[in-house]
């Protein structure tokens, strides 16, 4: 596929003519403003900033306010949901910042860890700024006004609501499809409106592969798909599952975040993964404020820094993060994109910090180990669980479960004494290998499971 020249830029068309410094004090400016809002309308985050000892006016600078405690993780936001429901009648937390009757649109987390949480809810307010964000993204990707744009997520109705308005504010047409219905009304629907981009996750992309030829009777290239915008797992930086995926369709990958509709980020134009460009600094804070994913003390910002992200809303009137502890472990770089120039940072998700196992004293991340277990295609599928024996996270031994590839039965040996040195030079960990047929490991609608438990 043929590289490309052209630069990304931010999504606020100003920030292309500051420099960093100047980035940075308009950043602090809004942090500022909003942290005072927050304190005002929130009686959560009045107890957090009183808890912490500290008020709005003292933060001056970005130094000054990772010097504060974490103030939410998961299951406070779902407490604070709890809390919210209990004493005004409603889901969307005491961190609500806005009047319950300015709400517009709310989306939930899947809650596929407990209750969901309300975590997409804005005001008319926020929603045009969101718009702003998913529209640039859509450049970036070489959308089009009139373009049709499959959107089938795994998550379903859920979170993705929130990208649909700025989709049709774009100009361009979501064919919004819940995922549950199924692949023969997704399909049908795939073939008569033909659209040119999809929206979805990359394991159901890579599913969709052999399941195209099979249901339609043809290559999905000939579907015409020009861009896969897809996100919720990992995929994209792992060299093998790009190429495969964008030769397949014929297609850029542009991998994308937008945990907690903050980080915007998005991937270039390139052959090669450089991470994604994180293009809205004056939406939201996150690569300016890793953490230990352990004690939650601030990590040195830096080219190469890895990390837990907090995400610190700039911008925003309904649900407002601070120092939100997502869960997502990162690498930044802070250095120019080798591809398209651009000066932004630029991130790479290595994992889930709760995913997280430590073997014999050594840290492991699944999301690592599926990136070198993916490299050895086609002698695997790529397709591969995690076996647990007993809870996580302290495993004695590391016992992986994975698919050999069409045709590799009789090679079983030299490929696990392969797979089994690379994990070792790489990760400081030598596992038991399960090995089972291509394609029978169950495929997951939604996005695939890391683990299987059988304790």
């Amino acid at each position: 596929m043929k590289e490309s020249s052209k630069q990304m830029g931010f999504s606020n068309p100003l920030l292309n003519l500051m420099d960093p410094d100047e980035i940075k004090q308009l950043q602090e400016e809004k942090l500022r403003r909003q942290l005072k809002y927050c304190y005002n309308n929130s009686e959560f985050y009045k107890e957090k900033f009183d808890d912490a000892g500290a008020k709005p006016e003292d933060i001056k600078t970005i130094e000054d306010f990772r010097k504060l405690p974490v103030f939410m993780i998961k299951d406070d936001e779902r407490k604070s949901s709890e809390r919210s429901l209990e004493k005004y009648n409603h889901p969307f937390g005491l961190h609500l910042c806005a009047p319950a009757e300015d709400l517009v649109l709310t989306g939930t987390t899947s809650g596929t860890t407990g209750n969901p949480t309300f975590t997409y809810t804005f005001t008319d307010y926020d929603i045009k700024q969101v718009n702003n964000q998913v529209k640039h993204m859509l450049a970036c990707a070489g959308i089009k006004k009139g373009d049709r744009i499959l959107f089938v997520f795994p998550l379903g109705v859920y979170a993705t609501s929130m990208m649909l308005p700025g989709i049709r504010d774009y100009g361009a047409l979501p064919i919004d499809i819940d995922i549950r219905v199924g692949t023969d009304v997704i399909f049908k629907m795939w073939e008569l409106t033909k659209p040119t981009a999809v929206y979805s996750g990359p394991s159901i992309m890579e599913y969709y592969i052999n399941l195209v030829q099979e249901k339609m009777g043809k290559p999905v290239k000939e579907l015409g798909i020009k861009a896969l915008l897809l996100s919720g797992e990992m995929g994209c930086s792992m060299p093998e599952v790009k190429k495969k995926v964008e030769t397949a369709y014929g297609a850029r990958w542009y991998e994308w975040m937008a945990q907690g509709v903050g980080p915007w980020s998005v991937t270039c134009d390139c052959d090669e993964y450089h991470g994604m460009h994180a293009y809205a600094p004056d939406y939201a804070l996150w690569t300016e404020d890793l953490v230990d994913p352990e004690t939650k003390e601030p990590i040195e910002i830096k080219n190469g820094a890895i990390g837990e992200f907090c995400i610190t809303h700039l911008d925003k009137k309904a649900c407002p993060f601070i120092r939100y502890a997502y869960g997502d472990i990162v690498q930044i770089f802070t250095d120019p994109c080798p591809n398209c120039g651009f000066r932004g940072t630029r991130v790479k998700v290595l994992s889930r910090a709760d995913d997280m196992l430590t073997v014999k004293g050594v840290n492991v991340f699944p999301a690592v180990i599926r990136t070198i277990v993916s490299s050895f295609q086609p002698k695997v599928t790529g397709e591969m669980r995690i076996v647990l024996d007993t809870p996580p996270p302290r495993v004695e031994q590391l016992k992986i479960k994975l698919e050999y590839g069409q045709g590799m039965e009789n090679n079983l040996e030299n490929i696990a004494h392969e797979i089994r040195t690379e994990l070792k030079n790489k990760l400081r960990v030598s596992p038991e290998l399960e090995w089972c047929p291509a394609y029978s490991i169950q495929r997951a609608l939604r996005k695939p499971p890391t683990f299987e438990k059988r304790y």
